[in-house]
């Protein structure tokens, strides 16, 4: 990997959880999927590895729920409601038995616990949960859409609209693979304590036990979500994504977790949506390295500072800076940091000075990310600063 600095230039950048594309020219071909639209994350790199119709606009089916779970959690977060409190169930609630969709069944004689809706919801995939947890956290169920679409908008999500909290299929409740895959890198990223749910095999409430339909939670260890969903429009759908150890992706160089993701839609049956989802999971992990470029808190620069308290200042990213690439292509990595020059004090702790820029040894962009102030730096007395503005002018 080789490290240069460019002179400075105008650049714009933004902390947003999106996803950069792999280069096309270079990246490995996928397998042959039997699905209408797909893509494979890399939700350690943000990394775009494969994809296909990602953009193309598909009814979602139960993948819905995961926006309906992601505003449950922020009521949760937001202490609007608590796992052991309970709920009840209204005649809308119970009324998802005669919509032939999946339920938890819970009827109006019921106060469940939040805690079990979530399970009824994730787990057994329950319209029934979905809307009366909807009721709960909105008042009703069209003001908790309006939520889901609120947030939708919030992440720019411009290919999403919800008309309903279930999935089920009606005019205009639109998504996309990525758009999908966006929702539950959210619910990963941002609910780290609620994503277990997503793991649980099988869940039983009222005396039904209901199996967790992604079948991969009992065919790989190293599985441990999503979501599926299926209507007769979308066909057979599933959101799926997969932990596994890695070599020097750990802080100390050691072995770490390398997480992807994958979504298909509109597959033709329950075994053929798990089959490809295993079958991309695994060219994911086996096609691409993911190199450790930078570790955390570690200067990646010390330029020179001027009418400050110290004579460098240390310069690198705002955390461990990973990117994926094809396998055996990371010694010929090529990293460039364009900064601002030059440097004055003071200088505040995470202050974005620049960026830095990962290509192939083609040339290739590969990732661009902030460079930012390590350790602030004071403003120096005034004879300092008089001096360094001599020095600087005479410069």
């Amino acid at each position: 990997m080789r490290l240069s600095r460019s002179s400075p230039r105008p650049f714009v950048a933004a902390f947003v959880l999106a996803f950069a594309a792999v280069a096309a020219a270079q990246a490995p071909q996928p397998p042959e999927v039997a699905a209408k639209s797909f893509v494979v994350l890399d939700l350690t790199t943000r990394q775009t590895l494969a994809e296909r119709e990602a953009d193309a606009s598909a009814d979602p089916a139960s993948l819905t729920k995961l926006m309906t779970a992601y505003i449950v959690f922020q009521a949760l977060r937001d202490k609007k409601l608590t796992l052991e409190q309970t709920l009840p169930v209204s005649k809308l609630a119970w009324s998802e038995r005669k919509g032939g969709g999946s339920l938890m069944f819970i009827d109006t004689t019921m106060t469940p616990k939040v805690d079990e809706l979530l399970k009824g919801l994730i787990v057994q995939s329950g319209n029934d949960a979905a809307v009366a947890l909807a009721e709960a956290v909105g008042g009703s169920v069209d003001v908790f859409v309006g939520m889901m679409n609120r947030q939708a908008q919030a992440w720019g999500l411009k290919n999403t609209s919800f008309k309903n909290v279930t999935g089920l299929t009606e005019p205009g409740h639109r998504s996309t693979a990525r758009d999908m895959g966006v929702i539950a890198a959210h619910i990963i990223s941002d609910f780290p304590e609620y994503f277990p749910y997503y793991s649980i095999k099988e869940y039983k409430y009222n005396n039904i036990a209901q199996p967790n339909r992604n079948l991969l939670l009992r065919r790989d260890p190293t599985v441990d979500g999503m979501k599926t969903g299926f209507t007769e429009s979308a066909g057979y759908c599933l959101l799926a994504t997969a932990q596994r150890e890695f070599p020097n992706l750990g802080a100390t160089g050691g072995a770490g977790k390398r997480r992807i993701m994958t979504v298909v839609l509109n597959t033709v049956s329950m075994e053929a949506r798990a089959n490809e989802s295993q079958k991309l999971l695994n060219w994911g992990f086996q096609a691409f390295d993911t190199v450790r470029l930078f570790d955390n808190g570690k200067a990646i620069v010390t330029p020179q500072v001027w009418k400050g308290t110290a004579n460098v200042a240390k310069l690198g990213a705002s955390g461990a800076l990973f990117v994926s690439v094809p396998r055996g292509e990371g010694a010929r990595l090529q990293t460039k940091v364009e900064r601002s020059d030059p440097l004055v004090a003071p200088l505040a702790k995470g202050q974005r000075v620049g960026r830095i820029l990962v290509s192939t040894a083609a040339g290739t962009p590969l990732a661009d990310v902030p460079l930012v102030v390590m350790e602030p730096v004071e403003q120096s007395g005034i004879f300092g600063r008089a001096w360094d503005a001599i020095r600087l002018w005479v410069k």
